[in-house]
């Protein structure tokens, strides 16, 4: 049975990550990249899937980890009756191959250890070719177009599929293994030396975390997700995915379980934000020029999210041999969802895009501004057009407030590039339509009786995405109408101190009430509370947040309050980016900012 989803940590080399286990086992790594098919995915079902475990042969009396200061290098300290040792695990930061490495470390006395290494291609469907090279110094598993090579000291056997190992360690002995991937038609990976591979990382995020600008309360929490954001970054494009993992579920048990290895544009002005307020403009520029490809090409065909490298068919399938997390089925592979009209994605690309040029004092002359005007011209066609809204609805598309919301943003956020950076743009036109769409949201899309603005025009239920109204600048926070929707979304939307994102109130084949709280959503309502000037009630909610950060710091998407449990795909970008700019927020408003660093340009 895999491990809870909190109980792992991550590591990575910035093109794919892999989960590790407190019990030593790696439970999910797709290879070579985020979207690849997995190799161990164990967390999906069992050992049979496939996984890595390196962890002493006798009962084990206490277990601790950290991460290394300031890096992705994972330490896991085992103790027992004969002695402490220490594994490490980190992926170095690519050159022609991925490594995984893997050192067990004597700290005292002698430990026996035991190695298995169940590798499974295909999502755990293919069982490999396992042989020796010439020289017998690797172990090489090939199934198709995938390979993995095993290089250590320690003597290795086979054993009902699996490679097995049990060896000693002793006080100041550091035993390596080093897997590495590599395709299975170009000839063996070179190999690394792992002492050097960990210095020469351990200086990496060294050197990656100087860079932070935020000195803030919180520094060693938004430090740790920026690394996450950083470990989620696929570096040869920019694109960030929402989470490595697939199909881990909302509801423990149920089927709302998606495929979130890609790229969703829903993200892009708060990663742009947590970002570039953190002192990584280099990253910003990176997702920018992502976001920039990505949307290229006729707006009408623009998906609410891609590819690492910016594909756009993602197509969902059902890997029937899973079992899934705890139960959870269907497992998921690609995401159905890119095909949806999504209207507030048009509102994020060009709020991203108008950021960055107050942020970086720039016009970016690069093509943007005239996929900006395009934009607006399809948007100024669709924006009345019922879509699936911010949460992916599945069925029939709705009147969603927070779709109309972000098509005013989208014409507010390119009047003011025009305005400010002197731009060529139809600004009356423009103007014209922004106005109509602000009238047209505020007439349909709140509700007097609950003095709440609400999920979809016509609707009496409730969603936390409206949260953002004041953040965006749709309203400003003091409007009679933000406080009776944060009122609203206190009396019907919180669960144990957490904010849902969905109105517990509907029932359908998609909402369950039993569904996790939403844990971006809590920040967004810690933020709405900072915006009107209520410190008091932010901090604490805040403090609830990552206060069910795991030991490691990390975050999934949802917290189930009854099983004290996180829920959903791990670690979640969404999550880490909210975090984030909600320190920042705090921070700002600690210091009396006349303008706290979460709220958008206006």
């Amino acid at each position: 049975m895999p491990s809870r989803i909190e109980d792992y940590g991550l590591i990575g080399d910035c093109e794919t990550a892999a989960l590790v286990g407190r019990d030593g086992s790696i439970d999910w790594l797709c290879w070579p990249n985020f979207d690849s098919d997995a190799c161990f995915a164990a967390i999906l079902g069992s050992e049979e899937n496939g996984r890595w475990r390196i962890a002493p042969t006798e009962d084990v009396l206490e277990t601790s980890r950290c991460y290394w200061d300031n890096t992705l290098i994972l330490e896991t300290r085992f103790e027992t009756e004969s002695g402490t040792v220490a594994l490490i695990d980190f992926m170095p930061p690519r050159g022609k191959a991925s490594d995984v490495v893997r050192l067990v470390r004597g700290i005292s006395g002698s430990v026996p250890m035991r190695m298995e290494l169940v590798l499974r291609f295909g999502f755990g469907a293919d069982i490999p070719w396992v042989k020796r090279d010439e020289d017998r110094s690797a172990l090489l598993a090939i199934a198709g177009q995938d390979m993995t090579v095993l290089r250590t000291p320690v003597e290795t056997r086979g054993e009902n599929l699996t490679t097995v190992a049990d060896f000693v360690v002793g006080e100041g002995e550091t035993i390596p293994f080093v897997l590495t991937y590599g395709p299975s038609h170009l000839p063996l990976p070179e190999p690394i030396n792992p002492a050097v591979a960990l210095e020469e990382i351990k200086d990496f995020w060294l050197e990656w975390c100087s860079r932070c600008r935020y000195e803030g309360a919180h520094r060693e929490l938004v430090m740790r997700s920026l690394i996450t954001l950083k470990a989620l970054t696929f570096g040869p494009t920019g694109g960030i995915v929402a989470a490595p993992t697939t199909s881990l579920p909302e509801k423990l048990g149920g089927a709302r379980n998606w495929d979130y290895r890609f790229c969703w544009l829903r993200d892009a002005t708060f990663t742009l934000l947590a970002l570039m307020n953190s002192g990584y403009t280099e990253e910003a520029a990176a997702w920018r020029g992502w976001l920039l490809r990505a949307a290229a090409g006729a707006p009408g065909n623009m998906q609410i999210m891609y590819g690492i490298l910016g594909q756009r068919r993602l197509l969902e399938w059902e890997a029937g041999w899973l079992p899934g997390y705890e139960g959870s089925q269907p497992v998921r592979i690609g995401n159905a969802a890119h095909a949806q009209l999504q209207l507030d994605v048009y509102g994020e690309l060009l709020d991203a895009f108008y950021q960055a040029r107050v942020l970086t004092h720039d016009r970016l002359a690069d093509g943007t501004w005239a996929l900006e005007c395009a934009v607006l011209k399809h948007l100024a066609e669709v924006w009345d057009q019922p879509d699936h809204g911010i949460w992916e609805r599945r069925g029939e598309g709705r009147h969603y407030v927070f779709s109309k919301v972000m098509t005013w943003v989208a014409f507010d956020r390119a009047i003011r590039s025009a305005e400010k950076f002197d731009l060529e743009a139809p600004l009356a036109s423009w103007r014209v339509l922004r106005e109509c769409i602000h009238r047209d949201v505020c007439q349909r899309g709140f509700d007097a009786d609950l003095n709440s603005f609400v999920e979809s025009y016509g609707s009496q239920m409730l969603d936390a995405s409206v949260l953002l109204l004041p953040a965006v600048g749709f309203l400003p926070p003091s409007d009679p109408r933000v406080r009776g929707t944060i009122e609203a979304i206190e009396k019907y939307m919180m669960r144990d101190g957490f904010v849902l994102r969905h109105d517990p109130r509907e029932i359908t084949d998609e909402i369950q009430p039993i569904e996790g709280a939403f844990l971006a959503c809590s920040l967004w309502l810690a933020d709405a509370y900072v915006l009107a000037g209520d410190i008091g009630k932010a901090e604490p909610l805040f403090n609830r947040v990552v206060g069910i950060a795991n030991d490691l710091g990390l975050l999934a998407e949802e917290y189930d309050t009854g099983a004290g449990r996180q829920t959903g795909n791990f670690p979640q970008a969404l999550t880490h980016i909210a975090l984030i700019n909600t320190a920042h927020n705090l921070d700002e408003a600690r210091k009396a900012s006349e303008k706290p660093a979460m709220q958008r340009s206006k």
